[in-house]
């Protein structure tokens, strides 16, 4: 009959959907037992390796690790670090797109060539500090910044987004009036909102997750963002950081229930920005990866 599916395709969508079940079960337990052993009462926590709901219900972990300003200071770090390098980093990346996308810039082959040369190859860790302290960017945030300012592969597909924008809006922008910037931030940019977007996500998620390039140029214990704070309460196996402890006047949990605490606190920030921004995950990507 029109329409009817045999029973082999049937057997394979089940199997299928089965498998994509198993999956997203595994993918989400963790962070069910995160969530649950953090609000878990410290003592009923001792001894057990999973749990799913908490059998006592407490907020000891959190109360603790809020009892001074130590993990508020790494989380309002973290949440500059990610504002202010995301804004850099869509700057930058739109501003070299765009000038990129022009077939009549010169010297538009050699620059091309020398941003695919860099994707491929690096100086490496010395190189790049030495040139770090040589502009005397340690112990600062602009260290974090300046030497990702652009990712070689997202500008190569904003910049072929940008080549495939019909040439009459740049012109109707001269007509009017527009330069370059007038025509790139009142014209292009408002286009290219799915792109940005998703660019936005991959960047921002990245500084969120600065860890290493933090250990390595920031010394200030108080400049630390999350990431840093959460590695050394989590391979520190104890519950403070260093010089930078916590109220001893709380009684103090046992240090798997800190961890947890920590690990939701810096996990749920970046996952509640997510879906604002996958409908233009998907869309973004696609628009700018295929050149008509």
């Amino acid at each position: 009959m029109p329409g009817s599916t045999s029973w082999g395709s049937r057997l394979f969508d089940w199997s299928n959907a089965t498998l994509l079940l198993l999956f997203a079960v595994s993918t989400v337990l963790p962070f069910i037992y995160i969530i649950a052993a953090s609000l878990s009462d410290p003592v009923s926590l001792i001894g057990k390796d999973f749990v799913i709901f908490p059998e006592k219900f407490s907020l000891a972990a959190y109360k603790y690790i809020f009892s001074t300003d130590t993990l508020l200071r790494s989380l309002l770090a973290s949440v500059y670090i990610t504002i202010v390098g995301t804004f850099i980093n869509l700057l930058f990346t739109a501003l070299t797109a765009y000038a990129l996308s022009h077939q009549n810039l010169d010297g538009r082959r050699v620059m091309m060539i020398m941003i695919i040369f860099v994707m491929l190859f690096e100086g490496g860790m010395i190189p790049s500090f030495l040139i770090v302290k040589s502009l005397g960017l340690i112990n600062t945030y602009w260290a974090l910044f300046l030497p990702s300012a652009i990712s070689s592969f997202n500008m190569i597909v904003m910049r072929s987004f940008f080549s495939n924008l019909p040439v009459e809006l740049k012109e109707s922008g001269r007509i009017d009036g527009c330069n370059d910037f007038g025509i790139l931030f009142r014209i292009i940019l408002p286009l290219s909102m799915p792109v940005l977007a998703t660019f936005a996500l991959f960047y921002a998620v990245a500084h969120w997750n600065t860890f290493f390039s933090a250990i390595l140029y920031i010394n200030d214990t108080k400049k630390w963002p999350i990431q840093v704070l959460l590695n050394q309460i989590l391979i520190g196996n104890k519950s403070d950081v260093g010089d930078v402890g916590f109220d001893r006047d709380y009684v103090l949990p046992p240090p798997q229930t800190v961890k947890m605490a920590v690990i939701v606190i810096a996990t749920m920030p970046i996952m509640t920005v997510y879906p604002f921004l996958q409908k233009h995950f998907v869309k973004g990507l696609m628009l700018g990866s295929v050149k008509g």
